[in-house]
């Protein structure tokens, strides 16, 4: 049995840079927790970086950490702009900036990416979202007018004893706007120039196999890394392979952005 984590654990993490650790340039790495979580997925990915001397911030997306409820009554385009105004703010002062995020929070990694890839020192994905092989999706635009939710898609999680403390329930019109934007984003891929690494759990309840295949065919990158997580599912990022995430990344950014 779990036991209910503080508060403060769902709140925004900003980590200062120690350029000292990282050969003097100030690097700065913005990581997005997913749709229904919160920044308590991204914590403990966030503070091995910060160890390491990268200046670290995962923000918490608008409606997330509260209720789903709240959730509902925000769209796609608030989680981008909120992805949108922490990036500005680091590049402003580092160096080189390095964005990642887990599910939907790897998808708008990529759109921060392909709208900026002159600004961009590297990208890394855990189980991203695009697409889905779900037949009920298709019933959405109808179904988010008549239920407000369905169950909850957070806590894929393989090892014992370990959660994710998302929402109960999926908000249907929030998760809508989000499925909404995946044609732009899809469009938008060749315009990812930046290195990427793409962490892929095989055995995934939330994302299913239908995205890796056409984000991987259609990034401009010529420099692309795949790492698969045969020991988690969804929420790697608190799972069993959490450890390979950490130190695969720090090694990604230590030579894209170094």
């Amino acid at each position: 049995m779990t036991s209910q984590p503080s508060p403060e654990a769902h709140q925004p993490l900003t980590v200062t840079a120690r350029p000292e650790l990282t050969a003097g340039r100030r690097i700065g790495v913005l990581l997005s927790h997913g749709f229904t979580g919160s920044p308590l997925s991204m914590r403990p990915w966030g503070e091995h970086l910060a160890d390491l001397g990268y200046g670290v911030t995962v923000p918490r997306l608008p409606g997330h950490g509260t209720t789903w409820k709240d959730l509902n009554q925000h769209r796609f385009d608030d989680f981008y702009g909120e992805i949108t105004r922490v990036f500005d703010q680091l590049c402003l002062d580092h160096d080189a900036v390095v964005v990642g995020g887990l599910s939907m929070g790897g998808s708008l990694a990529l759109k921060v990416a392909a709208d900026h890839p002159d600004r961009v020192a590297g990208v890394m994905v855990v189980n991203p979202a695009v697409a889905t092989k779900r037949l009920d999706v298709k019933l959405l635009p109808v179904l988010k007018h008549l239920v407000p939710s369905f169950p909850a898609i957070a806590g894929d999680i393989k090892k014992p004893g370990v959660a994710e403390y998302g929402y109960e329930r999926t908000p249907l019109k929030a998760i809508h706007s989000f499925m909404q934007a995946w044609p732009g984003l899809i469009g938008d891929l060749p315009q990812v120039t930046s290195p990427l690494i793409y962490f892929r759990s095989p055995e995934d309840h939330v994302v299913d196999g239908s995205s890796m295949p056409i984000i991987l065919g259609a990034v401009g990158s010529d420099d692309v890394t795949e790492v698969s997580l045969l020991e988690s599912y969804h929420v790697a990022t608190l799972d069993n392979d959490a450890p390979t995430i950490f130190e695969r990344s720090a090694e990604f950014i230590a030579r894209v952005a170094g």
